[in-house]
């Protein structure tokens, strides 16, 4: 089957949208669609604040994968955040998510980022796992967030 991973457009809104909403459901994070919505159109439509590449197999939406920048004094400049990785269940195990992921990585690289982080559950052992494989370290900070704006 064929497989393609490529840049989604404001076009792929709506599948994108569809995907976050599976990805959230899988997790403990709140999924407001108006919210959702808005940020997934303001990203998608604005390449300063990073890149979403869609996950086709066989013309079928199977994942994503969100760059986000960002820029850091401590890593010398431009940062990036994999803000969501996500495969679909039944495409899991095949190679797909590490392959979204080293591209990512490729283009972050090409953009001149220095850095690039992201979080997972500690739980969620197989993600681990691809994330340490393909270099991500661990450290002992702790990620702390405040919300600004609600919705």
């Amino acid at each position: 089957m064929q497989s393609e991973l490529r840049i989604a457009t404001p076009n792929d809104s709506d599948r994108l949208l569809e995907l976050t909403r599976e990805f959230t459901a899988t997790q403990v994070y709140p999924f407001q669609e108006i919210a959702a919505r808005r940020a997934l159109d303001q990203l998608l439509a604005s390449p300063a604040l990073g890149v979403a590449w869609l996950l086709e197999v066989g013309g079928n939406a199977a994942g994503y994968v969100i760059l986000t920048l960002g820029f850091s004094l401590e890593y010398g400049g431009r940062d990036a955040f994999v803000d969501e990785l996500f495969v679909r269940p039944a495409f899991r195990g095949r190679g797909f998510g590490r392959a979204a992921l080293s591209l990512a990585l490729e283009a972050a690289s090409q953009m001149g980022v220095r850095a690039v982080h992201l979080e997972v559950e500690r739980a969620i052992d197989p993600a681990r796992r691809l994330y340490r494989s393909l270099g991500f370290e661990g450290n002992d900070r702790e990620l702390l967030t405040r919300r600004l704006h609600s919705g």
